[in-house]
Parts: C-alpha cells; structure tokens; sequence
C-alpha cells in the first residue's frame, strides 16, 4: 500500500464527531465571515458560536415535530444554508440538498422521488413553496423559511437545547443520512444515499494529503447543494480555517485582496478565467514575452533546489489578491496549460476527481504527488481497479472504500448497473500507470464505436479542438453515414474574438475547417473530424454546466 505524506491520523467516523472535533479544538478561530445584502455589514461566526448554532437549530426543528424526517434544503450559498444543512444531519434526521436553480417541474420530481416530509428554503428565491408543495404527490407537511434562523433568533432558538437536547438523534454513521440528487434532467437524475461514514471518510483522507491550515482563509464559489462544494467547505471546516462568503462574481477580484484569500476549490473554468486575464493584461502591457522568460527563469531555479516564483511574479500574487497559494480543481479536466502557468506563478494546483456517488472523492493530486494530464492517486483507503482493459490499458474505472455510496434510492435496476462484485462502476474510462497515476479518457456512455472495431474517445479530440482561441465550448460525435459513423464537431465559437471579428460566416466556416483539418491531420484516419458546424448560442447545460450532449443538432 502506498506511503502517503500524513498531516494527520485522524479517522472521522461521523459529521459530528467532526464537528464537536472543531469547536474543541478550534473552538476560538473564526470559522465564516459573510456580508449583508448591501455589502455594508461583515458578519463573523467563531467555530464555538458554530456548534451552538447547529444544536440551536437542531432543537427548533426538533420543537416542530421534525425528529427523523427527510428535510430539503434549497438556498444560494451563505451561513445559514450551511447550518442547516449540518444542523439537520447531526441531530435531526436527513438531509436533502436541492439545487435552487432547477426548473420547478424537476424540483417537484426531486421532492416527489425523496418522500420529502419538509423544506428549509431561503427567503429570496422567486419560489411559491406554498403552491409548489400542493402538487400531487408530494408529501411535504412543514416549511421552514431560512430567515427563522437570523442571528436575532438563535438566541431563542437556544433556549430549546436543553429541553429537546435529549431527543438528539443517535447517529448511525452506516445509514442514508444525506440524499444528493446526481446532475441531470429529471429524468435522468438519481437519488444517491450516502451515509455520514462515507462523507467523513473523505474528509479524513484529504486531510492526509492536501496541505490545508489553520491559518488558511478559503473562498466559498461552488454551490454548496453540490458534493464537490460541500466537501471543499468541510475541508475547511475539519482544519479550523476561515471560509468567506462571496459577495458574487463579480466581486471575486476584489474579495480575494479584502480577505486575505489563501486557497479555496474550484472548477476549471474559474482556474482559466483567472489565468487567462493575467495573460491578457500581460499581452495588452507588452510583458508577455517578460512573463514567459520569468516562467523559464523559475523552472530553472526549482531545478537546483530555489524556488522563487512568488518573487518573481509577486505583481501576479498580488493581482489574485497578495495570498493565494492553493487551487483544487474538480468536475471536470483542466487546460495543462493554464495548470503550468499556475504553478510557474507559485499558486499549487491540484485535480481531483470523484462523482457524487461517492461522497466524492476517488483521486486527487497533492503536493508531493502530481503528473500533467492525471487526475492523482487513489485517495487513502480507496482502491481502484480497471475493468477488462484494451490494447491501451483503457477500461471501466472500477472504485470500493469507505466512501461509497449505499446506492440510488429506490432505483434497484441503476444498483444492479453499478455495483459489480462489490466494486463500484464510475462509468468513467480511464487507465492507470505503472505509478499508480489515475488518467481519465472519457465517459463509457460517450464513447463512439465504429464498424472496424476501433474504440473513439471525444474528449481527446475535444481538448485538442479547445486550443484554438475562437472556441468557446465544442462536442465531437458520431453521425451516421450509411451502416457506420464518420466524426462531426460541433463547435460553438467566441463572437467576440479576434479572429472571427469583422469576418463573414462563410470565412468563420472557412477558418475552423482548415484548423480541424490541421488538428485531424495528425490522427489516425479513423479519427479525423469529417464535418464542422458552428454555432454561437452554447449548448444546453445541466446545473452543474456538463453539456447535454444528446440533446445536439445540427
């Protein structure tokens, strides 16, 4: 089994136990800063006001005649969504996050698929819940506005732990206390039931790899219904470091210099959107070629031991803020180039990779272990494996540990799809080298399969497609031609690019077939791209931003 580099050896068993772990030992740090609608009021919440809150509300709830029910939370992100959300799982009974951005059709579907009996909800969204829960079907009984949790009220609200304290649930970490919907259409959306040992597991693990502190201050972007968001922020948590709100987007540059920002989880597009306005600005200045030459001047330095990135490109450090040290991307591959950048600049960025099912992380990188292109090892405890390989070593990516799921929650044909002899099917295609580095290739579902045999994996042809500067987004298919397929590109390209601008749509067409045509001349015949159609509107997405791909046309 392999060596890691453990920060700690601290096996949670439990959400509380992780919790009652902070608030002793961090209990004076202050765990949350948010701010007021206005922006002109900062909130501060120490980890020991934390806890409290969390029994606080737990005995409300309790009051309500909610002991042992199924509870949705469904909000924007901010303190009080979080509290409820660990409120709920630590003494009342289970918790069921929604994403707030689901059409109502597929909001309804979702409380109707997780017997929901009652809902926590913020105050702001454009939502009649009253009407919503008089649909048929559903069963929800209590509403509880977010706004009953006000810091004005929790004092009241306290005055019920010690009589409703004793009612408390006992916690069985082995039972489904968490129901994450998968992304998706309603349709296609699970119900995932995870229980508390599978959530804590992961925490344990990451805190033996990822080198995360007490001192760190960590901004909160991914929406926390999200298990990828709600993992990052308990990371957070589990260390007793700061986590901040963000105001909004637009607001990000600015927040990142007024906290203090140290490190936080993201998605790629953040990652990019960073790194590329360094590199923009650098080019508008004239300093690109400086740039580059201090990236070559810091990789010839860390080869004899001297690492002076954070000298060299302080004006970057300083421009993301002055702190920035640490970035974990996940959900989907990051641009190797941006990753390079990032690291020549002296901000650590690591790739995880992982699926709601399993609470949910399976790899990661860390900064002791990183190879361009993998998504890391196996994290501590979690085996993998890969299921009946090609010529290339590329399989079913095949995953057990204490951190997967129990299973889709009332859906036994899905649980007979992904658990094989006890190994859980990611559904993701994948190989592993000889050093154990985990490189994904894309989704089985995904993969086109021509009449000779010969195995296509888009994503490869799509990272490639990506690079040219005009794309914003682009998927590769299989259209049919005659008893076979021959691959297509739909590529939906950035009106506002240079290269397009003041051009006709003939000469766009024009352009991207010569680029392809250059891309596809280095491939196999078989996997050259054969048609390209262009478009500006983007695809449809689900509420986690993966493409729709089947719902495509021309």
């Amino acid at each position: 089994m392999r060596k890691y580099k453990c920060k700690y050896d601290i096996e949670f068993q439990d959400l509380k136990e992780i919790m009652d772990f902070v608030a002793k030992k961090y209990g004076d740090n202050i765990g949350f800063i948010y701010k007021n609608a206005e922006r002109t009021e900062k909130t501060e919440i120490r980890y020991s006001e934390f806890r409290r809150d969390l029994d606080s509300l737990g005995a409300y709830l309790i009051s309500r005649g909610l002991k042992d029910k199924r509870i949705v939370v469904i909000g924007r992100n901010s303190y009080t969504w979080l509290m409820a959300y660990y409120g709920v799982a630590i003494n009342v009974g289970t918790v069921v996050p929604l994403d707030k951005d689901l059409p109502e059709e597929e909001i309804i579907n979702s409380l109707i698929k997780c017997k929901a009996e009652a809902i926590i909800y913020d105050d702001s969204l454009d939502m009649d819940f009253g009407a919503l829960i008089e649909k048929e079907g559903i069963i929800v009984e209590t509403l509880i506005p977010m706004s009953e949790f006000e810091r004005d009220k929790m004092a009241e609200h306290e005055a019920l732990i010690k009589e409703y304290k004793a009612e408390f649930k006992v916690i069985d970490k082995h039972a489904p206390d968490i129901i994450l919907f998968t992304s998706g259409t309603s349709a296609a959306a699970k119900a995932a039931q995870l229980t508390q040992r599978n959530i804590a597991s992961t925490i344990a693990a990451m805190r033996k790899v990822e080198p995360i502190y007490e001192d760190d201050v960590e901004m909160i972007l991914l929406p926390l219904h999200h298990a990828f968001g709600n993992q990052g922020v308990l990371m957070f948590i589990s260390n007793g470091a700061t986590n901040v709100f963000c105001s909004g987007l637009k607001y990000v540059q600015k927040e990142l210099a007024e906290y203090g920002v140290t490190a936080f989880f993201c998605v790629p597009l953040i990652i990019e959107s960073m790194i590329n306005k360094v590199l923009k600005t650098a080019e508008k200045e004239g300093k690109l070629d400086k740039l580059e030459l201090g990236c070559k001047i810091s990789k010839a330095l860390l080869k004899v031991g001297i690492d002076a990135r954070r000298k060299i490109f302080k004006d970057v450090i300083d421009g993301l803020g002055g702190h920035l040290r640490f970035l974990i991307s996940g959900a989907a591959a990051l641009d190797l180039k941006i990753l390079e950048y990032a690291t020549d600049f002296g901000i650590l960025t690591v790739q995880g990779y992982g699926l709601t099912e399993t609470a949910p992380t399976i790899a990661s990188e860390s900064y002791f272990y990183r190879k361009p292109g993998s998504v890391g090892h196996a994290m501590p405890g979690v085996e993998v494996k890969i299921d009946s390989p090609d010529e290339d070593g590329i399989g079913e990516l095949h995953a057990r540990g204490p951190n997967i799921m129990l299973g889709y929650l009332d859906d036994e044909e899905a649980n007979k799809e992904v658990f094989v002899d006890g190994w859980f099917n990611t559904g993701d295609l994948a190989r592993i080298d000889e050093e154990g580095y985990i490189f994904l290739t894309g989704r089985k579902k995904n993969v086109i399969v021509l009449k000779n045999g010969k195995n296509i994996y888009p994503e490869e042809i799509e990272a490639l497609i990506d690079k040219l500067p005009y794309v914003a987004e682009n998927v590769v298919m299989g259209e049919e031609e005659g008893d076979d397929y021959r691959l297509v590109a739909h590529i939906v390209y950035d009106t506002e690019a240079d290269e397009v601008k003041g051009k006709s749509a003939e000469e766009i067409q024009a352009m991207a077939d010569g680029d392809i045509e250059k891309i596809s001349a280095d491939m196999p015949s078989y996997k050259r791209i054969k048609q390209v159609y262009l478009r500006t509107e983007p695809f449809e997405k689900t509420t986690t931003r993966k493409i729709k791909r089947r719902t495509i046309k021309k």
